[in-house]
């Protein structure tokens, strides 16, 4: 029985037992999960707080990011829009200068049609005054036909007459004759003196035009060669005194102006600066100064280069200057430095065939043209103005002088005043050395051809050899042996009247018989 409550208590001890670690347990597990719950709250709520900042930390970011690229649109959008001022500018005063062109054209036009009704008046008013005289002519014609018999004044008429045309003949004849014997000793003449000057020089000869052409490296080097508001462009023009012209030429701009010179400072002066990068202002003016001393000093030595190729020695330090600026001027595409040796140098060989001074004569022909250094800088004649440079430096009154008379602003009065004349004709003349318009070159054609045609007894004429011969076919029945060679002549001098042309024209009159007859 003992042994039974024994056993009951323990058990009741037991199942107590477990009870009360069931239920400690159970609190602990309670308290446990309290804890992990409030702990997950409380990560919860920070993640929350971090998540909110964040979020407001983004939001002043994106604020901040968007307020700066506005700003960097609106500086971007305002640059855009002054360098289309700028654009709409120069695109407005090219077409103002169009209108003007075009306004110029039509005047010209309106002038050319009224000189064209005015040419066609005198016409009409010719056509009837030649009917008249042909219906004169006709009528005397016909009265000469009804008169059978001659008086003696007739005859007398008749006989003068015949005589006067045989003296003519005989003249023609006599003139022939002499002209021909001094043609033919002359020409031999001058084609050895010529000859030997053209044989013993070769010369180079270097395309020159008003614009030179900078190549870039890619498209938006144009923005800054212009720079903000366009202050890198005005620089650059008011530092060089050129024009820069930017337009939708791919990769290149164009420089104008009519100073070769400054053209060539304002050339070399901006591929540096598109090679160093740094273009603003300051650093235009520096390298244009620097770039202006270089070129100054290469004119200089092109000058003293030029004088000891001619072996000419004494020539002023300013005219050697001026010397050197020919090599950047150019005339009908021909550069004048070099035509200035060319004619040196066939002066002072034709000088040496003759028995002259041939360092004078070189002196004259390396000078000749120096007023068209400064021609664009002083008005008149470039001879006129070379010669007073010349004057005024010191030169012998002969130099003086043959550069004067070169394009026959004063008449020559001196063998080397010719001899610099005949070489500086000589030099332009010459095949491939300058350019010439097409337009002008045809209507010289035209005006060489309509001379000829002029002249009675002409059947044809044909303008060759670029325009230095001109053939005439003559009916044979009209003219004669000696009429031909008087129409000839004729012809020449009023070519050289009425036409300006370079070098010389050959005229060749052409007299043809032929006597057909057919075979039965």
């Amino acid at each position: 029985m003992e042994l039974l409550n024994l056993i009951g208590a323990l058990v009741v001890g037991v199942l107590s037992g477990l009870l009360i670690g069931f239920w400690a347990r159970r609190k602990m597990l309670e308290r446990q999960y309290e804890s992990i719950r409030n702990y997950s709250k409380k990560i919860i709520n920070e993640a929350h707080k971090k998540a909110k900042a964040l979020k407001r930390e983004a939001a002043i970011k994106a604020k901040d990011t968007f307020y700066q690229m506005k700003v960097e649109f609106e500086k971007e959008a305002k640059e855009r829009k002054e360098q289309l001022a700028v654009q709409e500018k120069r695109l407005f005063h090219k077409e103002e200068n169009l209108d003007k062109k075009i306004e110029q054209y039509e005047q010209k036009e309106k002038r050319q049609t009224k000189r064209e009704k005015d040419v066609e008046a005198i016409e009409v008013d010719l056509k009837g005054k030649q009917a008249q005289y042909e219906e004169l002519l006709a009528r005397q014609k016909l009265e000469l036909e009804r008169l059978a018999g001659l008086s003696r004044e007739e005859a007398k008429t008749l006989l003068i007459s015949s005589m006067e045309e045989e003296a003519k003949h005989d003249a023609a004849k006599v003139i022939r004759r002499i002209e021909n014997e001094a043609r033919e000793a002359a020409h031999r003449k001058a084609q050895e003196v010529l000859g030997l000057a053209i044989k013993r020089y070769a010369g180079d000869y270097v395309a020159e035009k008003t614009v030179s052409v900078v190549n870039l490296p890619n498209e938006e080097m144009k923005g800054r060669i212009i720079g903000r508001e366009g202050r890198n462009i005005r620089a650059i023009e008011a530092a060089t005194g050129i024009d820069i012209i930017i337009d939708d030429t791919p990769e290149a701009v164009i420089l104008s102006g009519f100073n070769p010179v400054r053209r060539e400072v304002a050339k070399i002066a901006l591929e540096r600066l598109i090679d160093d990068g740094r273009i603003h202002p300051a650093r235009i003016e520096e390298v244009v100064e620097k770039v202006n001393k270089e070129v100054e000093e290469g004119i200089r030595e092109a000058g003293e280069q030029a004088a000891f190729d001619m072996q000419v020695h004494g020539i002023d330090l300013e005219l050697l200057k001026l010397i050197g600026r020919l090599r950047y001027r150019s005339s009908y595409a021909q550069n004048v430095l070099q035509h200035s040796l060319e004619v040196g140098f066939i002066t002072g060989v034709m000088a040496s065939e003759l028995g002259l001074n041939v360092k004078q004569a070189k002196r004259a022909g390396l000078l000749h043209d120096i007023g068209k250094a400064v021609d664009h800088e002083v008005e008149g004649p470039h001879a006129i103005i070379g010669a007073e440079l010349a004057k005024k430096y010191g030169e012998h009154l002969q130099v003086v002088h043959a550069i004067a008379a070169h394009h026959e602003e004063v008449p020559p009065d001196s063998v080397l005043a010719v001899l610099v004349q005949a070489a500086d004709t000589l030099s332009g003349a010459r095949p491939g050395a300058r350019q010439e318009m097409l337009e002008s070159y045809v209507k010289r054609l035209e005006d060489l051809e309509k001379i000829a045609n002029s002249f009675g007894g002409v059947s044809k004429s044909y303008a060759i050899q670029a325009g230095r011969e001109i053939r005439i076919m003559v009916e044979g029945k009209v003219v004669d042996d000696d009429q031909s060679f008087i129409l000839c002549r004729d012809i020449a001098k009023k070519i050289e009247k009425d036409l300006s042309y370079p070098g010389q024209i050959k005229v060749t009159v052409i007299r043809e018989i032929r006597a057909v007859e057919y075979a039965k």
